[in-house]
C-alpha cells in the first residue's frame, strides 16, 4: 500500500508539517515518490512513524529517536522491550506523583504553617492549598476539621516529615501483610487498622471507631482516596476497608 502525506497525517494523528520536517531531518523519509515528486509512504514507513510517536510521547528529542531507530543491532522486539521498560518507569513515577497529590489533599484540610521551601520538602511539587476549599466544604462544620486545624497550626517541618514517615512505614507494612495472603479480618490486619486509627488520633483529631469506619467507606466511595491506596498496592483500598470495619466491630 502507498499512502499520501495527507493520508498518513490523518491516520497517525500528526500534522503534514511534522511529516515534512521528519523527512527534512532524515527521521522519516518516504519510501517512494510520484513522478511529480509527491511523497508516498508504505506500511514500513507507518511502522517507523508509530515508533517515533511512542518515543516522542516518552519525551525523547527527535535527534535521539533517530539514533535509536537507526541503530544497526536494533530489531522490532528490542524496541518494544525498550518502550515497555520506559513506560514501566514512567508509570511508577506517575504513581508516586499521585501519592504525593493525595497526601497533599489530606493535608489541605489543615492550617499548615510552612515556608515554600519546607512545603516543597514535605509535599514535593504539589500545593496543599489547591484543595483547601473543597476540604472546607466537605468537612468544615465538623469538630474533627476544627481540631485538625488547631493541631496542624502548631506543626513545623519536622512534625510533617515525621507524619509522612509514619504513614509511609505503616503503608509498607500493610502492603507486605496483604501480600502474604493474611485475611483482612484477621488479627494482624486488624492490628494495622487500629494503628491507622491511632495515627490519625495522635496527629489530627480524636478518631472514634465510628469516624474510622466512615473514613474507610470514603476510601472506597471517593475515587481519589481509592487511587491513593491502590497505588500502594492493587486491592489495598478494599483490604483496608474490610480490616477497619472488622477492627471496629471487634474492639468497639
Amino acid at each position: 500500500m502507498a499512502y499520501t502525506v495527507g493520508q498518513v497525517a490523518k491516520v497517525a494523528g500528526v500534522t503534514v508539517r511534522a511529516l515534512h520536517h521528519y523527512d527534512e531531518i532524515g527521521l522519516l523519509s518516504p519510501s517512494g515518490r510520484t513522478a511529480a515528486g509527491y511523497r508516498r509512504y508504505d506500511d514500513a514507513d507507518l511502522e517507523r512513524l508509530q515508533l517515533i510517536r511512542y518515543y516522542r510521547e516518552l519525551g525523547f528529542p527527535l535527534e535521539e529517536i533517530a539514533a535509536i531507530l537507526d541503530e544497526p543491532a536494533a530489531d522490532p522486539a528490542a524496541h518494544l522491550r525498550r518502550q515497555h521498560e520506559l513506560l514501566t518507569v514512567r508509570i511508577k513515577r506517575m504513581q508516586e506523583m499521585v501519592t504525593a497529590i493525595e497526601f497533599a489533599m489530606e493535608a489541605s484540610k489543615m492550617n499548615i504553617r510552612l515556608t515554600p521551601e519546607e512545603r516543597f520538602e514535605v509535599f514535593g511539587d504539589f500545593d496543599p492549598d489547591a484543595h483547601a476549599e473543597e476540604a472546607e466544604q466537605r468537612w468544615g462544620g465538623s469538630d474533627a476539621y476544627r481540631e485538625s486545624n488547631r493541631r496542624a497550626s502548631r506543626y513545623g517541618k519536622e512534625d510533617w516529615l515525621r507524619i509522612k514517615e509514619e504513614n509511609e512505614d505503616w503503608g509498607r507494612r500493610i502492603v507486605a501483610l496483604m501480600s502474604t495472603g493474611a485475611p483482612a479480618d484477621g488479627p494482624a490486619a486488624m492490628e494495622l487498622a487500629e494503628e491507622h486509627r491511632q495515627i490519625i488520633g495522635r496527629w489530627f483529631y480524636e478518631c472514634s471507631y465510628e469516624i474510622h469506619t466512615g473514613l474507610a467507606d470514603m476510601y472506597m466511595a471517593d475515587e481519589r482516596f481509592t487511587a491513593h491506596y491502590e497505588n500502594l498496592a492493587p486491592g489495598l483500598a478494599a483490604y483496608l476497608h474490610e480490616a477497619i470495619h472488622a477492627n471496629a466491630i471487634t474492639r468497639a
